[in-house]
């Protein structure tokens, strides 16, 4: 890949990398961090990487950060949030938007990064697959567990008013 094809790739692909990283980490600054150290390592990879596998390069690349990211903070979280009661919250939610962040938090990353994705962001089942390093076949039966996770979730009454 040469300079410019490279460019390129920044121009074409760096938004929608920030926008899938971002909805998984829900945290802004961390999400610049996963996205520049992706672009980062395609750089160093450059003459390795052609330009047409470079977008599945980069949120394979980006993916992989991710989840090491979130087992990093999970791990310095885990103790305090053994010390905490579970809480019962009183507050209605009237935002549909609220309720499907909630509902997909409740999801694991790797069901979450699948319908963000899929349903978000409009990959094929191959492209997921080579992002994430699973069959077709095995995107689709985790697509199909995480969405009956997110109907079971959502149609209880209680978790949507």
């Amino acid at each position: 890949m040469t300079d410019k094809e490279y460019n390129k790739c920044v121009d074409l692909y760096s938004d929608n990398l920030f926008r899938f990283i971002v909805k998984n980490l829900e945290h802004t600054e961390d999400a610049r961090d996963v996205v520049q150290n992706a672009f980062e390592i395609l750089w160093k990879h450059c003459q390795d990487v052609p330009f047409e596998k470079a977008k599945s390069y980069l949120f394979t690349v980006a993916y992989n950060n991710m989840i090491d990211h979130v087992r990093k903070v999970k791990r310095i979280t885990l103790v305090e949030n053994f010390k905490e009661e579970v809480k019962v919250s009183e507050h209605r939610v009237h935002n549909a938007r609220e309720v499907i962040e909630k509902a997909l938090s409740r999801l694991s990353e790797v069901q979450r990064s699948l319908i963000m994705l899929k349903d978000y962001e409009g990959y094929s089942y191959e492209e997921i697959g080579e992002i994430m390093e699973l069959n077709p076949s095995q995107v689709k039966v985790y697509l199909h567990r995480a969405r009956i996770h997110l109907k079971n979730y959502l149609i209880k009454m209680e978790n949507v008013i």
